[in-house]
C-alpha cells in the first residue's frame, strides 16, 4: 500500500514539476509548483519526518506560495510570449536529455549499493523534538549564519529598492 501511494504522489511531483516550467502565464506556475510542495508533505509523510511534512505544508506550500502569488499578481505579470525554438536546441535538446538521464543512471547504479533500501516508516528523526534538538545542537553554527546572510540579503534588498525610489 506505501508503495502505491508513494507512486502516485511521485508521479503527481513529477507532472506539476515539469508543468511549473511548460506554463507560460506565472499564476499557473506557482499553482504547479503549490502541487509540488503538497505531494513532497505526503512523500515525508511515508518515510516517517511529520514534522518536515508540517512544516512543508505551513511555510512552503503557505506562506511562501502566498508571496510568489502576491509579488506576481503586484507585478502584473501576464503571459509569457512564445518564442520560435533554435534548430540546435530541436535537434539536439531530446537525444542530449536522454544522454543526460543514462549518465545519471548509470552513476547512481554505480555508486550505491544494491542491497540498501528504503523502508516507508523507517525514518525516526522527523519529530519536532529532533529537529528542534539538532538544529539547536549540532547545527547551530550554520542556523545562525544562514540567519545573518538572510538579513543582510535583506538589508540588500531594501537599500536597493531605496535608491530605486529616489
Amino acid at each position: 500500500m506505501d508503495v502505491i501511494v508513494f507512486l502516485i504522489f511521485a508521479i503527481v511531483a513529477v507532472v506539476c514539476a515539469i508543468n511549473v516550467v511548460v506554463q507560460t502565464h506565472p499564476i499557473s506556475s506557482a499553482i504547479s509548483l503549490i502541487g509540488v510542495m503538497g505531494s513532497l508533505a505526503v512523500l515525508y509523510l511515508l518515510l516517517g519526518a511529520e514534522f518536515i511534512a508540517a512544516a512543508q505544508v505551513i511555510v512552503y506550500a503557505g506562506a511562501i506560495m502566498v508571496l510568489f502569488v502576491f509579488v506576481i499578481m503586484l507585478l502584473n505579470a501576464g503571459a509569457e510570449a512564445k518564442k520560435g525554438r533554435s534548430l540546435m536546441a530541436q535537434n539536439l535538446g531530446v537525444p542530449l536529455l536522454i544522454v543526460f538521464l543514462g549518465l545519471v543512471a548509470w552513476l547512481v547504479q554505480r555508486l550505491y549499493p544494491e542491497n540498501v533500501g528504503v523502508r516507508f516508516g523507517g525514518f525516526r528523526g522527523g519529530s519536532a523534538l529532533h529537529v528542534g534538538r539538532s538544529l539547536f545542537t549540532t547545527y547551530l553554527l550554520p542556523f545562525e549564519v544562514i540567519s545573518v546572510l538572510v538579513l543582510i540579503a535583506i538589508i540588500g534588498a531594501v537599500v536597493l529598492a531605496r535608491k530605486e525610489i529616489d
